[in-house]
């Protein structure tokens, strides 16, 4: 009686199995069909569309998924990636999406820490934007219009062919879409000077959840306030920006000096706390936290790296640093030769000090990883990561880390294999903002942002995973002493899960856990846009903004 049984069920489950899998391909065949009927270009969408059985599918899933983390939860996967090269393309699969019943994510770039837009537990559509890319500079009013697919390498590579003495205010890692990393905010080396990416969107292109393109006239003030910083994806998609350029001198300069994380003596640390957001617009240090190895069996350090830019030459830098910072002994010429070898921020030999003088766009490739004397065109290379896998989280300081709290984070960094802190100072323009005139709040008064990152290689076993994700939950909980709180806040582009309940991410009062983390005050604002524009919360994932009505 029990052989027949366990037959049966077998064969139960086989019929399942197979209708399911039936099913699935049927609905694979009518989305395809709603796709070539809905286009205006009837089979051609059809070239840029990748379904499971595609031979290409998993090449452009792995070229989208930054971190490839969940690369493996194949039920996680997208039911199909459509990559649009025409707008009316992203309307077509929004349309048979919602005709289906799917949900959408919408892919513009890296990094997207949490892989919201390229995985799912619910059946989606993947939009891939990164076909959309045209960028037109225009020096005569000093913008350009970019479309979302564009990278910021691809953005700033294009601005540096036609001047050498504009740029743009964003981020320092050359793969970020602009569709999602100026919706978020944008920081980078420029911030001080001249704000966040999206402080300098001057006009955009949006489609809503019916299929209606919008510029800023025609969308209102209160959608585009909500797209300059409060995460575009809650709200519909974006297309383009209209960006206003900033002024840039010829020559600029960028620096790094690098110092072992010293408990004895702490005073060069604390000084760049209570110093690097006060300095001049003009100058922008940051310090990375690293632990290093010298891979020859001696004791494993951490490591500061005191890493900057300067817009002006380097005669100048160096008459400033001299005043607000000695301790680097930096001369004139040391921008202008090779680095030299050095033991003295630990006892296995490393780079003291770099310093040279380059064009702007020069420094983005700096910025980036690369070496000065590479050329630009770097910057719009691609890069398709198998091995490498993040966690990701963020705060924002008001008051410098007091010496205990150092203590806290070598022991901690010491303990773990890939750990990374990036402190970026704030103050100068970002002061002269009120925190409700965009999304993003973190004004006056805060000092710094703080992203912590951990990373490991190879091996992703949950066993694996879960070691290095708990190391950054207990960092992220040792360090609530010291940074922003009442609320806590988090940088939105540094998304990070373990902010909210993310399976009831539908629900305002819970969603109000992580939202006012990343918009405080104006969290409310944004879910009753949200409320407005799509209240039906088609455009969603767990971390968009809820519908308030």
């Amino acid at each position: 009686m029990g052989s027949i049984a366990i037959f049966m069920s077998s064969i139960l489950f086989l019929s399942v199995s197979w209708r399911a899998t039936s099913q699935l391909q049927v609905e694979e065949r009518v989305f395809l069909r709603c796709l070539s009927r809905q286009s205006s270009r009837r089979g051609e969408i059809l070239q840029n569309v990748y379904t499971p059985k595609s031979s290409e599918y998993i090449s452009h899933l792995e070229f989208a998924s930054k971190n490839p983390r969940w690369f493996n939860e194949t039920s996680q996967r997208p039911f199909l990636i459509v990559e649009p090269v025409e707008e009316t393309d992203v309307w077509t699969a929004v349309s048979c999406s919602k005709r289906h019943r799917l949900q959408i994510r919408v892919k513009s770039g890296g990094h997207d820490y949490e892989g919201l837009s390229v995985r799912s537990v619910s059946p989606f559509v993947m939009i891939d934007l990164s076909n959309l890319n045209s960028i037109d500079v225009n020096l005569t009013d000093e913008t350009v219009w970019v479309q979302a697919g564009a990278t910021l390498g691809q953005l700033y590579y294009h601005i540096a062919n036609k001047s050498k003495t504009h740029a743009f205010p964003a981020g320092l890692c050359q793969g970020l879409g602009l569709g999602g990393h100026i919706s978020g905010g944008g920081l980078g080396t420029l911030v001080r000077k001249y704000g966040l990416a999206s402080d300098n969107v001057i006009d955009a292109r949006f489609m809503d959840v019916d299929g209606y393109f919008f510029d800023r006239n025609a969308m209102g003030e209160e959608i585009f306030w909500a797209l300059r910083g409060g995460g575009g994806a809650s709200f519909g998609v974006i297309l383009a920006w209209k960006l206003k350029l900033v002024r840039v001198p010829e020559k600029v300069t960028v620096f790094s000096f690098r110092r072992r994380l010293d408990l004895g003596d702490l005073s060069l640390l604390q000084k760049w706390q209570n110093t690097a957001h006060k300095l001049p617009r003009d100058i922008f240090i940051r310090v990375l936290v690293q632990k290093i190895g010298n891979g020859r069996g001696d004791a494993s350090i951490v490591q500061v790296t005191y890493n900057g830019m300067f817009l002006g030459p380097a005669a100048q830098l160096v008459e400033l640093l001299r005043e607000q910072f000695p301790e680097f002994g930096l001369e004139t010429e040391d921008c202008f030769r090779a680095p030299v070898k050095d033991s003295n921020c630990s006892s296995m030999p490393c780079i003291k000090k770099e310093c040279y003088e380059v064009s702007w766009i020069q420094s983005v490739v700096f910025f980036s990883g690369g070496k000065t004397d590479q050329p630009a065109d770097t910057l719009l290379g691609k890069f398709k990561n198998t091995r490498f896998f993040n966690k990701g989280a963020s705060d924002f300081l008001k008051a410098p880390i007091p010496n205990k709290g150092w203590r806290m984070i070598q022991k901690m960094f010491l303990s773990e294999d890939g750990p990374i802190m990036i402190i970026d100072p704030l103050g100068g323009f970002m002061d002269k903002i009120g925190e409700h005139v965009f999304p993003f709040p973190h004004r006056k008064g805060n000092l710094f942002n703080i992203q912590y990152l951990i990373n490991w290689f190879g091996d992703n076993s949950a066993q694996v995973a879960e070691k290095h994700l708990a190391w950054k939950r207990s960092l992220y909980k040792k360090m609530a002493p010291y940074v922003a709180n009442s609320p806590r806040t988090a940088y939105f582009n540094y998304k990070d899960l373990d902010l909210g309940e993310n399976d009831k991410y539908y629900n305002y009062t819970v969603g109000k856990v992580w939202g006012e983390k990343y918009f405080k005050g104006n969290f409310e604002r944004l879910a009753k846009i949200k409320g407005g524009i799509d209240p039906q919360n088609f455009f969603r994932n767990e971390l968009s903004i809820p519908v308030l009505k």
